[in-house]
Order: C-alpha cells, then sequence, then structure tokens
C-alpha cells in the first residue's frame, strides 16, 4: 500500500497543482495581497503532493489565503452576504406584471425545459474542447455556423485531431433518444424537488441536506464536490462555500439557477434572492451573482421581449460595481454600437484564456458568452443556442441556460421539431427518485409550483 493511501483513502480529497493554481488565480481576482502567500505557494507547486506532509502544508496555505487580507475596494464591491448585495445593487425599474393565464404558462415553461435539455445536449459533445477545433470539426462537415446538433458523421483522423469522442453515445444527432444526465440538468430537477418539498420558505440548510440526500457523490464537480465535502465534514453554509474551496466563482452556481425564476414569473427580485440561497451553499461573490442575474433573467423574460432588455433586468438584481456587472455591460454595450457578435467574442477571449481551466469554467467569461449569445442570436432558437456553444468555454452551461431563457421567451410550439424531436420526452438524471423523467411532466409539475407559490 503506498504512503499516499495510508494518509487518504479517498483521492477526491487530495489536493492537487490544479487546485493551488486555481486558487492563486481566485485569490489575485479577490484583492489579497499575494505577496505574502507566493513564496509558499511556490514551494507547494514544486513539492511531492503524493507526500502527506505536502498535503498538510498546502491545506494550511489554503487557509492561510483565506486569512490574508484583501483590497477593501474590492470587498466593497463583491459582497457575499445577502443584506450587503442587496444594498450594493442599482435602483431596478419594475417590470411588467404577470398576466399570463394557465395555458400559456405551461406554454413558456415546457419550452424553458426543452430549451434546457436541448441547448445542454448541444453543447455536451464539445464540453472542454476548444473553439478552434469545434469550428474545424464543423467547416468540415459544412456545418458552421453551428444550427442543431453535432454530428458524428467525420473523419475519424480528423475527429481525433480536435479531441472528438465520437464514441461518446447518446450526444451526437445520429443516436439522441432522450435527454441523457447532466449536471446541468439534475440541478434543475433538483430546485424543483426542494421546492416541492419546503415551498418558498427554502434556506441554504435545504439545499445542502438535499444534495447529500439525492446527489452521489461524483455526479457533483468543482465548486460542489468541495462543498458536498465540506458540508459531509460538519461545515453548514456559508462556510462550506469558502473553507478550501478555489472553485467559489466558479459557474456551478450558475448552471443551479433556471427553475427559480421558472417559478417566480415577472418577479426578478425574489427569483434572485432564492438563486442566492442555493448558491450560498458552494460559492461567494461573483459565483453568487452569476446564479442571480441568470434566475431574474429568466424571470423577467415572461414579461420582457428583447434580450438587452432581459440581460438588463438581470443585471439590476447584482451588485452594480461587480466585476460580472461590469463585463456583461461591457457586451451589452458593444451591442448597442453595432459590434458583431465576432467582435463580441474576441472581448471576452482578450480578456480570459479558454486553454486554462481557472478561465474556462468561471461564471464570469462564460456569463459574456451568455450575453452575446441572446443579443446577436435575436432568439433564434438554433442561431442563439449555436452562438452560445461555437465559442467554446464551458459549451454544455451556456447552451443550457442560453436554451432556457429563450425557450421561455418563446414557448414550447415555437421550439423546433429538430431539438425537441429526438429528446422524446425523455430525461435522465442523477437525482433520487427522478433518474427518468418527462419533460412534459416536469413543465406540468413547474407550473403547479409557480400557482402554489
Amino acid at each position: 500500500m503506498s504512503e499516499r493511501s495510508n494518509w487518504s483513502g479517498q483521492p477526491w480529497m487530495w489536493i492537487t497543482t490544479n487546485d493551488l493554481e486555481t486558487e492563486r488565480l481566485q485569490a489575485v481576482a479577490e484583492g489579497r495581497d499575494w505577496a505574502a502567500l507566493a513564496d509558499e505557494y511556490d514551494e507547494l507547486v514544486a513539492s511531492d503532493l503524493n507526500d502527506p506532509a505536502a498535503q498538510a502544508r498546502a491545506e494550511a496555505w489554503f487557509d492561510r489565503v483565506q486569512a490574508t487580507a484583501r483590497d477593501p475596494r474590492a470587498v466593497a464591491a463583491e459582497p457575499s452576504d445577502w443584506a450587503a448585495i442587496a444594498a450594493a445593487r442599482p435602483v431596478a425599474e419594475s417590470v411588467p406584471a404577470w398576466r399570463g393565464g394557465e395555458d400559456e404558462l405551461h406554454e413558456r415553461l415546457l419550452g424553458a425545459w426543452l430549451g434546457r435539455c436541448s441547448g445542454c445536449l448541444v453543447g455536451k459533445p464539445v464540453e472542454g474542447r476548444r473553439s478552434h477545433h469545434i469550428r474545424q470539426y464543423l467547416e468540415a462537415q459544412g456545418r458552421w455556423p453551428l444550427r442543431g446538433y453535432f454530428s458524428r458523421e467525420a473523419d475519424e483522423d480528423l475527429a481525433r485531431e480536435c479531441n472528438f469522442n465520437l464514441g461518446w453515445r447518446g450526444v451526437y444527432l445520429e443516436d439522441i433518444h432522450g435527454m441523457v444526465e447532466d449536471d446541468d440538468t439534475n440541478y434543475t430537477v433538483l430546485a424543483l424537488d426542494i421546492v416541492d418539498r419546503h415551498g418558498a420558505d427554502f434556506g441554504p440548510h435545504d439545499i445542502a441536506t438535499a444534495w447529500l440526500r439525492t446527489l452521489p457523490l461524483y455526479h457533483v464537480c468543482t465548486a460542489e464536490r468541495i462543498a458536498y465535502r465540506n458540508l459531509a465534514a460538519g461545515l453548514a453554509p456559508p462556510a462550506s462555500a469558502s473553507f478550501r474551496n478555489p472553485y467559489r466563482e466558479w459557474i456551478g452556481a450558475q448552471i443551479r439557477a433556471d427553475f427559480y425564476g421558472y417559478v417566480n414569473p415577472a418577479q426578478p427580485a425574489r427569483a434572485a434572492e432564492w438563486a442566492w440561497r442555493d448558491a450560498a451553499v458552494s460559492h461567494i461573490a461573483n459565483g453568487l451573482y452569476g446564479a442571480m442575474w441568470v434566475a431574474a433573467m429568466h424571470a423577467a423574460a415572461f414579461v420582457l421581449a428583447e434580450p438587452a432588455a432581459i440581460i438588463a433586468a438581470g443585471l439590476a438584481q447584482v451588485p452594480a460595481a461587480s466585476r460580472l456587472t461590469q463585463r456583461v455591460r461591457g457586451i451589452l454595450d458593444l451591442y448597442a454600437g453595432g459590434a458583431s457578435w465576432e467582435d463580441a467574442i474576441a472581448s471576452t477571449t482578450a480578456e480570459w484564456d479558454e486553454g486554462r481551466g481557472y478561465d474556462w469554467c468561471h461564471t464570469i467569461s462564460n456569463a459574456e458568452l451568455v450575453a452575446a449569445a441572446l443579443l446577436w442570436g435575436e432568439l433564434d432558437p438554433l442561431r442563439s443556442i449555436g452562438y452560445a456553444v461555437m465559442p467554446g468555454f464551458d459549451t454544455d452551461c451556456n447552451g443550457a441556460t442560453v436554451g432556457s431563457i429563450v425557450g421561455l421567451r418563446l414557448g414550447a410550439q415555437a421550439w423546433p421539431a429538430e431539438l425537441t424531436d429526438p429528446l422524446a420526452d425523455r430525461l435522465e438524471t442523477g437525482v433520487h427518485g427522478y433518474h427518468q423523467v418527462a419533460i412534459s411532466d416536469l413543465a406540468q409539475r413547474s407550473v403547479a409550483l409557480a400557482n402554489r407559490l
């Protein structure tokens, strides 16, 4: 038996060099005094992390990061507790009241569920792939720009060069028979279950309990897996979000937020606050804001027709001085100024490196791409999802979020058959009690909850 396995029988608990690198970037982004941390960081990266003594030093270094002072301006601009977030938001313009009937509510929510599932499935084969490989693969098929699911009808040498896994079943057009399991849909189903159980009064502790009760550990990733570990060790929210969690501003909470908009038509403030309760289990600052922004956009999309207005209504629920607000407003400004979608993507890739894990999975980089897809996609389902996926970064997450918002705005009848037919009204999940469910049933249950609440 190796010394490493003597130290711990659970490999998912080991700190890796990737964890250290992510924490370095996160600490700098948070405005911490990096000079006080750099020397020990360099020593740790150069050490053998198989050594239990090195692991202990790495754990202590993570704790030092949290204890290291931050620039007061960064603290003020990006709070994490609810009262401070609420105070830091701009004065939001009210949105019109929702006056739709039962049939329209069902139509919108079925569209949202179909959009989330199909958008996720479009992006799933290329999660982690670089944008130039995505383009190379599609151009060889004559399918650039992307409109619809990826096809596996490709030259095998090209697929290998572009890092495509053509043997992955259930994600290519030729063999889609329902929506396969994905964390982007697991969390939407879990949010439905939580709201069904607890109503409007659920809190972060209810989210934490639901995770431990219904989600297997290996079905969660990055920030959620660290938070899961912390919860199992007895750390309650919000400590579960920050303790030795280098992924605390990554995209995970943003992909969990849609349902809170589904059941709060035309109530973006309430949707955002519900999303905060969920996100506080695993994220801080911009990790929280991405979830709040997405939930608020869904709530606003019931009554606002223009993508720019929907995006702005979401930002109204987020601290005005935050990096997320500033970067997404930059995308809005490009659109208003007549720039192209390519210009918007170039703005994002100038700031964020898709080849670096911290950047490709960060909340802000992907929020920029979501905003660009909504704006230049102009509510065309195929074009909007294509724009969300083609730039790379977190393709399945962004496809799901854009598909969900556009689907909610347009309704199910406007959703293209080439996206809906392969789904066969079937969703597989890793959530206990929901292993295979009908998408139409999820929509109907969402309607019932929206009415009840």
